[in-house]
């Protein structure tokens, strides 16, 4: 049976299919908490915690990667576990959202979000034939574009409209979803240096960084509507 396949959904399905549907329901939150529970093997109980508060923060909007990640090496969390926390979140994300998408357009607010969003799908791929040309690494792109919505949750739903089979989507968001928090992990973690330093150079450098951020979102959000 495919992961696509809805006929598990179907009313008379019968025990089979409600442990199946509960399995894909509870898995991807399953390996979410196995992740989070092997951090404590590198990780002091205080940085353990922190790490669990980022976690579920980093579900919350509007908080991302380019947030969390800082806030989180200030408060002493390794910037590559901090990268791969979140690049793991957004590809369990993706799975979530892959293994039960029925189910997830009944969710309050969530479910509403993605009717709009595919109602809209002709007119969204229309201004961005190259995810169609690019296929995977165009998913993988649309996740490291600073806006909201470019996560596990909306990649998901970018790579369905392309065409993507469901490997081929987390494939993409693990790309995208990897580069990105790199990026921000080993910006942040040389600003911090930097300030623990020399102040001064380091506030700098932080405020040109941030300005940069400021001018690049408000360029591709001005480009996306």
């Amino acid at each position: 049976m495919g992961l696509f396949d809805l006929e598990w959904l179907s009313p008379g399905a019968g025990v089979v299919s409600r442990r199946n549907t509960s399995i894909r329901l509870v898995l991807p939150l399953l390996m979410v908490l196995a992740y989070y529970l092997s951090s404590l093997i590198i990780l002091r109980p205080e940085q353990f915690l922190i790490l669990g508060g980022l976690i579920v923060a980093y579900f919350i909007p509007p908080s991302g990667k380019e947030s969390l990640i800082p806030l989180g090496i200030a408060l002493g969390v390794p910037w590559w576990l901090m990268a791969a926390t979140l690049a793991v979140l957004d590809v369990l994300t993706a799975l979530f959202m892959i293994l039960n998408f029925p189910l997830v357009l009944r969710f309050p607010y969530l479910g509403p979000w993605i009717a709009r969003f595919l109602a809209s799908g002709t007119e969204f791929m229309d201004k961005r034939p190259w995810l169609t040309r690019w296929r995977v690494l165009g998913v993988a792109f649309f996740v490291m574009l600073p806006l909201q919505g470019t996560g596990g949750v909306g990649a998901t739903l970018v790579g369905m409209m392309v065409g993507l089979s469901p490997g081929e989507i987390l494939l993409a968001v693990g790309i995208g979803g990897s580069i990105e928090a790199l990026a921000f992990a080993l910006g942040s973690e040389i600003i911090w240096n930097l300030i623990l330093e020399n102040l001064f150079l380091g506030l700098a450098v932080a405020f040109t960084v941030i300005l940069s951020a400021v001018i690049v979102y408000l360029f591709f959000r001005r480009r996306a509507q």
